[in-house]
């Protein structure tokens, strides 16, 4: 598995089921509502930091999606709503960045997400995926989704990297850059 890991380049993911625990709140009005783990969060912004290529493909169209994840270092144009065909979206995603399947870690949790699991480089999921997905998986989180299945999969690939090292003043420095970022973008829309 660590030989795999080593020649990650990009992580891709699901969002419900994978950064969620699959629940979804909706108003009267047919607002969802969905609850993120910080601590996954600051995982992907970290491999952000080092200069991972981030996707998200998921077949949920709000968009909230997009607004949470443009805060943690993936960009908008990175953020595949509504994919109703994922392995199309993850083709997508290697030809903008010339990357082989091979160096993307897909992590997904259901049966959408499985022609993407097989096509990667390394498929992984969270500890409480749909059989099938599990069954998928080259690697399975010991978490559940929503819980820090996320933060395990990023930390321990680039673990594996060298590359799991904090630098505060780095962070600092980078998280102000990236919340100019996200209000520049704010202002746009």
């Amino acid at each position: 598995m660590e030989n795999i890991l080593k020649g990650i380049k990009a992580f891709v993911f699901d969002v419900d089921g994978v950064f969620t625990d699959g629940g979804i709140l909706a108003d009267c009005n047919g607002e969802l509502y969905r609850t993120f783990d910080a601590k996954d969060g600051f995982g992907i912004r970290m491999a952000a930091m080092r200069g991972y290529k981030l996707g998200i493909i998921t077949g949920g169209r709000s968009e909230s999606i997009p607004k949470r994840f443009i805060q943690c270092g993936i960009k908008p144009e990175d953020v595949y709503l509504g994919s109703r065909d994922k392995i199309e979206d993850f083709e997508d995603f290697c030809r903008k960045y010339d990357l082989l399947p091979e160096e993307i870690l897909y992590v997904g949790d259901d049966l959408p997400d499985i022609p993407v699991m097989k096509a990667c480089g390394c498929g992984a999921a969270p500890a409480d995926a749909v059989e099938e997905a599990l069954e998928a998986a080259d690697f399975i989180s010991s978490k559940p989704g929503g819980k820090g299945c996320v933060r395990e999969i990023v930390k321990m690939t680039m673990q594996a990297q060298g590359t799991w090292a904090l630098d505060v003043l780095d962070f600092a420095t980078r998280a102000i850059r990236l919340t100019t970022y996200f209000m520049d973008l704010q202002q746009i829309q």
